[in-house]
């Protein structure tokens, strides 16, 4: 185990240190007649002095085989030559200042050189002890300094006691400040723990816990810890200070350290689900992702993240992963596994109340969060490895009903499509498969209307649509629904039929020039290497089977196909249609 002995000497202190001891050693009359070999220092002194203070010599002298001892390896000592030094002067009776600072490393080497009060009156293990109770662990700040310096002593400073003593002293004050704050700022006591190494700081935490501290307390206590822990890791709680290293050094001892640190401050977590911000617990993600942490405490994370989803930010939801060869991605599987129990866990809340997701009765938290997910698609879809089915395995996550307009996500599709210019038809339908076009805004059907880049069947959907609205007597341009009085309505029915043959001629003229627009993209796409012999059968044939497919789609978007006249009633997501007038009336081009 760590030892202080174990670490490198420096040899300037060493130097001083056999300097200082020569001067009060020599000052004696008798000659010396044993030398103490701690590390690379040796000590001569004199058997005598050592033992009256000292049962551990003691016990080497006489139970030595050699009758004339002439040298002691005590290089395991706690605290090294430093610390055997004071303990020499002790034995000589030469003053020295017992410290703050050295008092823990004092008294493991009074205990191991077992000069405590058992074996001589006012011996040095006593005189530790006394500091300790009367100066060191008066104070907080006192008490954290004592245990910070018990780090280089395991594991005599556990096994003595003093670890558990420092940390209880830490624990009961740090709980008092916290109950009671008598300095500003109130959190004063978290900043004073942050000196300490993780294992101690953990004890710290159990013990303020078995005291009853409320667990917001022992939250703000591990945020201020992990932001000064991991300052170069996140350095505010946006996330934006994360510091990437070398790829190359993923092993290095450093990150190894850093993985520890991370899993450790996870499992110090209160149980409390919503004790802590969600972008300190992304940014802790982050973190944890980086470092390649064990899924177990990524998990722990995510499923914190899910309880407070509704808080959640963009930014929040950017959590950068690695390839092995260093390449910057997203990770996008800890999101979906974030909203996935998310949306679980609404299903579970609305079931109980007696909600229903397909009839639309989507919580409010939902409704944002689905916003927020919107939001996050249209932020990642430029990203160049994000699949088709990646794309849509998130914004299928989130059920329809949360969404009461798919404008976000249009846009989200819109940005995708954009940056991924090489799809064909086929492939473009897949990504617009996850909106529906009859709960676009007027604003945003007016834009896909003339949106290239989408595929037919959703710029159908969406021209269907307002001739719906037209018909309905419902308009909501520039935000505004306006129903049509049911009179108005029924005398405006006459000129409705009146108008209809002129409404079928002004879609037939858009339907026509949407099919030029695809001849293009087939004769741009592929349609050149055709034969010119057979240019005006295929011709032929591609009319036909283009005014084919718009029938049958236009067949399957009519909803006056049923001979339906009163659509006064039709809402604005055309959830019903009256069909209890049945009249066969044909609006499509066969």
């Amino acid at each position: 185990m760590a030892t202080e002995a174990n670490k490198p000497i420096n040899m300037n202190s060493m130097s001083s240190s056999l300097q200082r001891t020569n001067q009060w050693v020599f000052s004696q009359d008798i000659p010396t007649d044993v030398i103490v070999e701690v590390g690379e220092a040796n000590f001569s002194l004199h058997k005598f002095m050592l033992v009256a203070k000292s049962n551990y010599i003691r016990k080497l002298i006489m139970e030595s085989k050699d009758s004339d001892v002439t040298r002691i390896n005590l290089s395991d000592i706690p605290g090294g030559p430093e610390m055997f030094e004071k303990a020499a002067k002790f034995c000589y009776g030469v003053n020295f200042e017992i410290t703050v600072q050295n008092v823990a490393a004092l008294h493991c080497a009074a205990e191991f050189l077992q000069m405590t009060d058992k074996y001589c009156d006012n011996n040095l293990a006593g005189r530790t002890q006394d500091f300790l109770s009367q100066v060191a662990l008066s104070s907080l700040s006192g008490a954290v300094v004592v245990l910070k310096s018990c780090e280089i002593l395991l594991p005599i400073s556990r096994d003595i006691g003093i670890v558990r003593r420092c940390v209880d002293v830490v624990g009961a004050k740090a709980c008092n400040e916290a109950m009671f704050p008598c300095r500003t700022p109130p959190n004063w006591w978290t900043e004073e723990l942050c000196i300490l190494d993780i294992d101690f700081f953990g004890d710290v935490i159990s013990s303020m816990k078995q005291r009853g501290l409320k667990p917001s307390s022992l939250a703000s206590a591990i945020i201020t810890y992990t932001e000064r822990s991991l300052r170069d890791l996140v350095r505010d709680h946006s996330g934006r200070g994360v510091k990437f290293s070398d790829p190359e050094n993923n092993d290095s001892e450093e990150r190894s350290q850093q993985r520890d640190l991370v899993e450790s401050i996870i499992s110090l977590l209160p149980s409390d689900k919503g004790l802590f911000p969600i972008n300190f617990l992304c940014s802790l993600l982050r973190c944890a992702v980086f470092l390649d942490a064990s899924l177990a405490s990524k998990n722990e994370l995510e499923k914190r993240i899910s309880v407070v989803l509704e808080h959640v930010t963009i930014d929040d939801l950017l959590i950068p992963s690695f390839t092995y060869d260093g390449e910057r991605l997203l990770d996008l599987d800890s999101v979906r596994r974030i909203i996935s129990s998310f949306v679980e866990k609404e299903k579970s809340v609305g079931v109980f109340n007696g909600g229903d997701f397909n009839k639309g009765l989507s919580s409010v938290t939902l409704q944002r969060v689905a916003k927020t997910v919107d939001s996050y698609l249209a932020e990642i879809a430029s990203y160049g490895e994000l699949t088709i089915s990646k794309f849509n395995a998130i914004a299928n996550l989130v059920p329809k009903s949360a969404r009461k307009s798919d404008d976000d996500l249009y846009r989200a599709i819109d940005i995708f499509l954009k940056a991924h210019a090489n799809l064909d038809e086929i492939e473009r339908e897949k990504v617009c498969s996850s909106m529906d076009p009859l709960k676009l805004s007027y604003e945003a059907r007016l834009h896909a209307s003339q949106n290239k880049r989408l595929p037919v069947n959703i710029v159908l959907h969406a021209l269907y649509y307002d001739q719906l609205k037209l018909r309905s007597g419902v308009e909501d341009k520039e935000g505004a629904v306006v129903v049509v009085p049911e009179a108005v309505a029924t005398r405006g029915q006459v000129k409705a039929d009146a108008s209809l043959a002129k409404e079928n001629e002004a879609l037939r003229s858009e339907l026509m020039k949407m099919k030029m627009y695809v001849s293009d993209l087939q004769k741009n796409g592929g349609a050149a290497g055709a034969s010119s012999s057979n240019a005006p059968s295929n011709k032929k044939s591609s009319k036909s089977t283009f005014f084919s497919s718009v029938s049958k789609k236009l067949g399957k978007l009519n909803p006056f196909r049923h001979g339906s006249k009163d659509t006064s009633n039709i809402d604005e997501d055309l959830a019903g249609v009256d069909i209890t007038k049945p009249r066969r009336r044909r609006f499509s081009i066969s």
